[in-house]
């Protein structure tokens, strides 16, 4: 695991597209959801990317962003070859690991709904519903993970 650097962004945008489209969801979808899983310089300024890789191959991904004492995982995806290899656990102990290293008290996760059962896994929490970023009309689950918890 390391800091992704700015020009990977392409490489990590191409693995957040693969990922989601593991789920099975169609072209139209997807093409709907590429502004918001483009990875750009912006992510890089307000956030912190890290990424899971094995001797050069990139696994996984994730976006951490922090506002006072809450904190965002913005982005989670891992390459679907590497699903069920303990990458997307590594990613979230980071996660959670960094943010509270930075003061968070929980951290907040917009999960595809496919995504949920891993996050609860982790020990996450329903928290409500929040509007999709990419696609009208479209919630998604909004869930809470408290810091405190080990």
């Amino acid at each position: 695991m390391r800091s992704a650097r700015l020009e990977e962004a392409p490489a990590l945008s191409e693995l957040c597209m693969l990922s989601k489209a593991y789920w099975g969801y169609d072209d139209a979808f997807m093409e709907a959801c590429r502004e918001e899983l483009t990875i750009t310089q912006t992510d890089f300024d307000y956030s912190t990317i890290q990424i899971a890789e094995r001797e050069g191959t990139l696994l996984g991904m994730a976006q951490l962003e922090l506002n006072g004492d809450v904190a965002s995982l913005e982005k989670l995806f891992v390459h679907p070859e590497a699903m069920g290899l303990g990458v997307g656990r590594a990613l979230f102990q980071w996660a959670a690991d960094e943010a509270r290293a930075q003061g968070a008290s929980f951290m907040t996760i917009e999960a595809d709904p496919d995504a949920v059962p891993f996050y609860m896994r982790m020990g996450a929490k329903d928290d409500g519903q929040v509007p999709s970023g990419s696609i009208p009309r479209r919630v998604l689950p909004k869930l809470r993970f408290d810091l405190g918890a080990v």
